[in-house]
This record gives C-alpha cells, sequence and structure tokens, in this order.
C-alpha cells in the first residue's frame, strides 16, 4: 500500500501540534489526546481524504481510517507532529490524567474487569456447550449425551470446567481490583483466600438455611464467620481497601520492618474490616442491587426491559455503561442468568440498524457510504462507538430511531425469556454465551435481526419523508 500523506495543514484540524499531548492507534482509528478538545474542527476531520468518521469518546479524538491505512497514517502523522510513538496503552492513561474524579471511578470500576472477562467468556462458553450437550428436546426428545454415551464423559468433563472460575470469581476480583487501585495484588489473592476460607460456613448454604454460622466476638464485636461466595460487590469493596493499606503501611512503616510489618498489617486489618464492615455493607448492597433488578423484572415486566433497551446506548455516550459489568456479575453469582446481556445486545444492534440506514439511504454518497459501513461492521462485532459518535449522535434522528429498535428488541428479549450466561460480549460475539434454555440462541438472533431492522427501516422511512439537511 502507498504511504498515505498527512498535510501539514491538517494539524491546524486538531488545534496544532500545541494542541497535541499524544497519539495511538488501535485496529482501525487513530487516536489522539488533545488539551482541548473543542479546538478539533471535527466536521472538517471528517471531510478529509480516507477519513471515514471522527468522534470524541473516553477524553480522545478518534478518527477512523479502516485496517491497513491507519498503520500508514500513524506512521506519518507521528513524523509530522514531531511526536515519539505511544503505545494504546499510554494514551489511555494520558487522556484519564484529564476525567474528573467519578470518571475516573467509572473507568476504575472497568478496569477491574477487563483482565477477568476473558475468563469468564470462556466459562460462559463452555457451559453454553455444556448446555446443549445436556438438554433435552433440541436435538430430539433425548440430550446429545444420552444419545451418544461416548459423549457423556466429555460433557462432564467440560461442566466441571465451565464452573470452575465461578467457585473463585471473588479472589479473582480481589486480585484484580487491588492491582487497579495501586495495591500489592498478591496482598489481593490473600484477601480473596480468606474470602473463599474452607472453614468459614459457605454463604449459599447459610444463605438457604441449610447451615448455621459460627459466631465469635471479635473485640467486642459479634462476627459469624461467614464465606463471601459470589461476593463481587464485596471482593470490588475489598481490592480498594487492600490497595490503601498497602500504600499507607508501605509509607509508614520503617523500611528496616517494612518487608513483613506492612503485609501482616495490611492482611490483619482489612480482614478485620472484611467480616466487622466492608462484609455486612457489601452484602446488603449487592442484596439490594439484585432485588432492585428482580423488582423491575417482576413489576415493571415487558415496559421495564423495552426502556433498558431503549435507553442503554444513550448511557454509553456517557460512559456510565461500564458501571453495568459489575452489576452482571453479581446478577451471575446470585441467580446464575444473566438478562442484561441480551438487551444490552438488541440496543446495539438498534444503533447498527440505523447506521446501516442512513448508509443505504446515502448509498450514492461514497463519503457517507465509507463511514456507515465501517461503522455497522463495528456493531456486528459489539463495537457501537462508531456508529454512535460518526453517525447517530451526530445527526440524532439515526439516535432516536436506534434506540426504538432498540426497545422492540427489548420487548422479544422479555417476551422469550432469553439470558446469557456471561457478560462482556454482545452481538455476534454474544452468540457464544448465551443460554441454550428455550431456544435461547435462535431467540437471540431473532432479537438482535429484529432490533437492527426496525432500527434500519425507521432511518430509512425518516430520510424519505423528512429529507433532513445533513451539512
Amino acid at each position: 500500500m502507498e504511504p498515505v500523506p498527512v498535510e501539514r495543514s491538517s494539524l491546524t484540524l486538531i488545534g496544532g501540534k500545541e494542541n497535541l499531548q499524544g497519539a495511538a492507534h488501535c485496529a482501525t482509528r487513530l487516536r489522539l489526546v488533545l488539551k482541548d478538545n473543542s479546538l478539533a474542527d471535527t466536521k472538517a476531520i471528517g471531510q478529509l481524504d480516507h477519513v471515514k468518521g471522527s468522534f470524541v469518546a473516553g477524553d480522545q479524538l478518534q478518527i477512523i481510517f479502516g485496517a491497513g491505512t491507519v498503520n500508514d497514517v500513524y506512521a506519518v502523522f507521528t513524523e509530522e507532529a514531531g511526536i515519539t510513538e505511544m503505545s494504546l496503552g499510554d494514551v489511555k492513561e494520558q487522556s484519564a490524567q484529564k476525567q474528573n474524579a467519578f470518571q475516573k471511578g467509572i473507568k476504575a470500576l472497568s478496569d477491574v474487569f477487563v483482565e477477568i472477562i476473558p475468563g469468564l467468556l470462556a466459562a460462559a462458553l463452555l457451559m453454553g456447550v455444556t448446555g446443549l450437550l445436556s438438554q433435552e428436546g433440541i436435538f430430539g426428545q433425548q440430550s446429545v449425551a444420552e444419545m451418544y454415551p461416548a459423549i457423556a464423559g466429555f460433557n462432564r468433563f467440560i461442566s466441571i470446567m465451565s464452573t470452575g472460575i465461578f467457585t473463585i470469581l471473588p479472589l479473582l476480583v480481589v486480585y484484580s481490583a487491588t492491582k487497579r487501585f495501586g495495591g500489592n495484588p498478591v496482598l489481593g489473592l490473600v484477601l480473596g483466600a480468606i474470602m473463599l476460607h474452607p472453614d468459614l460456613a459457605n454463604a449459599y448454604l447459610v444463605g438457604n438455611g441449610t447451615v448455621e454460622p459460627e459466631v465469635i466476638s471479635l473485640f467486642g464485636l459479634k462476627v459469624s464467620l461467614v464465606a463471601f461466595q459470589g461476593g463481587i460487590i464485596i471482593a470490588l469493596l475489598m481490592g480498594l481497601v487492600v490497595a490503601k493499606l498497602d500504600q499507607f503501611f508501605s509509607r509508614k512503616v520503617p523500611d528496616i520492618i517494612k518487608l513483613f510489618l506492612a503485609p501482616f498489617l495490611t492482611i490483619v486489618v482489612s480482614g478485620f474490616l472484611l467480616f466487622s464492615a466492608v462484609g455486612p455493607f457489601g452484602r446488603l448492597l449487592s442484596d439490594g442491587i439484585t432485588a432492585a433488578l428482580m423488582w423491575s423484572v417482576d413489576n415493571l415486566g415487558i415496559v421495564g426491559f423495552m426502556l433498558f433497551a431503549g435507553i442503554q446506548q444513550v448511557i454509553v455516550i456517557t460512559g456510565l455503561h461500564h458501571v453495568i459489568g459489575a452489576v452482571e456479575a453479581q446478577l451471575i453469582a446470585d441467580t446464575g442468568y444473566n438478562f442484561i446481556m441480551p438487551l444490552m445486545s438488541v440496543a446495539l444492534m438498534g444503533q447498527g440498524g440505523a447506521v446501516l440506514g442512513y448508509t443505504l439511504a446515502l448509498w450514492k454518497n461514497d463519503k457517507a457510504k465509507q463511514i456507515g459501513i465501517s461503522a455497522f461492521g463495528s456493531t456486528l462485532f459489539g463495537i457501537s462507538e462508531p456508529a454512535l459518535f460518526g453517525v447517530n449522535v451526530k445527526y440524532r434522528f439515526p439516535l432516536i430511531m436506534g434506540c426504538i429498535g432498540g426497545a422492540i428488541g427489548g420487548a422479544y428479549v422479555y417476551l422469550t425469556g432469553i439470558k446469557a450466561l456471561g457478560f462482556g460480549a454482545t452481538a455476534i460475539p454474544g452468540f457464544a454465551i448465551v443460554a441454550a434454555q428455550g431456544s435461547g440462541h435462535i431467540n437471540y438472533v431473532i432479537a438482535n435481526v429484529l432490533a437492527l431492522t426496525v432500527g434500519a427501516i425507521l432511518t430509512v422511512v425518516y430520510f424519505k419523508v423528512k429529507k433532513p439537511n445533513l451539512d
């Protein structure tokens, strides 16, 4: 491929070299961190050759070039701008410095689950496989494992592997959270092991009344020795506690005894807080979140599902959607299923349908077609930002039509009872973690196609009727 030229004058479109703090690229987009995003002329940038769209997300100016082209653009851009190459992680860290305390907190919460999600996706996929092999009625009256005894052993093996991560999930969350908040992650592992210690009463057995926990007096405080299976929210809180205590004692303990005394004090104090304060508070909080979600299902019904699926992508615009991962993890720990993921998927596909409708309505416009095809392709794999910021938010009416499409898809999710076994994947990748019960996979496809189709048709109709000015 011939090198893609970057005109020196184009640097003025981002406010000049002095406004540039860093640059990196992903598979399709050039990502720029600017001191002042308002100085960037995104409309003019969008008209440049090879550019398929531009938007601001995560405090980064992201310019879509497409696979391959972006590498050439980045090489020339860094030379012309006189900056050194940066990794994507460096750019994310640079842009995070511009965020306020609330935004940093939301990002930190998201970062905690980044390392864990691949394991959860693998486990959910394994659960999907064993579900298909074990469920009756999919391939006849008998399950596949019953029809072919030779597969029974393999199915049992897959079943064991699929649940492994969930038995230690709080431990993994404490580890990841401690690491994210700047503490020694090994201390997080130690605290996580304490949370799941076999000498503690199993939280699930205590919950159903089959086991009576031991109660001890700890400095005059009555403490129930109950483990924290499924305590995702508690694990998040304890990761923060361990990290801050580790930092505190590492600063205060003299160097000569720091090696053994600082971690000792960190574990003792965090362990005390776990059983006396953070654990009880976390249980109340997680029970409240789960109860609120289940209440919405029981009382709001189809309206609640349509409302969530209709506005979820609007939440993505604000960046608050990262919180949902923690809620999904707690929901799976408490109920074994995740009804939020299918709603998030149809919400995304509604926006994908809207950008598809935009593309079809402007098919003769090469620029619009380039932007639209690229953005639509991203939505199929669970990435909505190019569609949102490149088209839908920019022109507003596709965003609304996409929200309507998502709401209709949400209604179908409610009526068919689609659930997921994990989280972190939507659209096509999400198919792998859908629960097989009730023809879940077939209904998942129908729900997403329905949301996409409604979003696309409404957007095309709006174009034909209103003939909006897109200048």
